[in-house]
């Protein structure tokens, strides 16, 4: 199956798509393609604002931050609110929060004058949405509230993290 395929398939929020990359470890690679193409969609969407180097430095900032994200996901999913059958690993997060970055190619729309914003809202609220699929799917969840709480954990100490290192780079 062709990675366009696969993320038309995360996009549409398919839970057997979840599964398959969770459990394929030869897929690492390709969610991290989903993760840098989402992002150079988000520079390109915003490309008024960040200018090539801006998408550079998207790409490389989206990279770490799906690996934080993975783990912080997995940590929050597997040691703070675990079911009793949840087994995973972050491999198996990294590969299935990467296809849920599908979406986030929509943001290129951005591009079109006056969808920006738009655009962008969009396609975060259905990577979030997508993230959820994924969560409760990745961690082997009956609970799909249990994993919104995962992502929302995840979201707040994520976006916390992030707020202290830009202000950390401004100082």
């Amino acid at each position: 199956m062709a990675i366009t395929d696969r993320m038309l398939r995360a996009a549409r929020l398919d839970p057997a798509l979840y599964e398959e990359v969770e459990a394929d470890q030869t897929l690492t690679r390709e969610a991290m393609t989903v993760v840098v193409l989402s992002a150079v969609a988000a520079g390109l969407g915003g490309a008024a604002r960040t200018g090539v180097l801006g998408l550079v430095v998207l790409a490389i900032a989206a990279l770490i931050s799906w690996y934080v994200w993975a783990y912080l996901t997995y940590w929050i999913g597997t040691r703070v609110l675990p079911e009793p059958q949840t087994h995973a690993d972050v491999g198996q997060m990294l590969r299935a929060i990467g296809f849920a970055s599908s979406p986030g190619l929509l943001r290129i729309v951005g591009l079109l004058p006056g969808f920006t914003g738009a655009a962008f809202a969009v396609a975060n609220v259905w990577m979030l949405v997508a993230m959820v699929v994924a969560v409760l799917q990745a961690l082997d969840y009956t609970s799909s509230w249990r994993a919104l709480a995962v992502v929302a954990l995840g979201w707040i100490i994520h976006g916390v993290a992030l707020a202290v290192v830009f202000a950390l780079l401004r100082a």
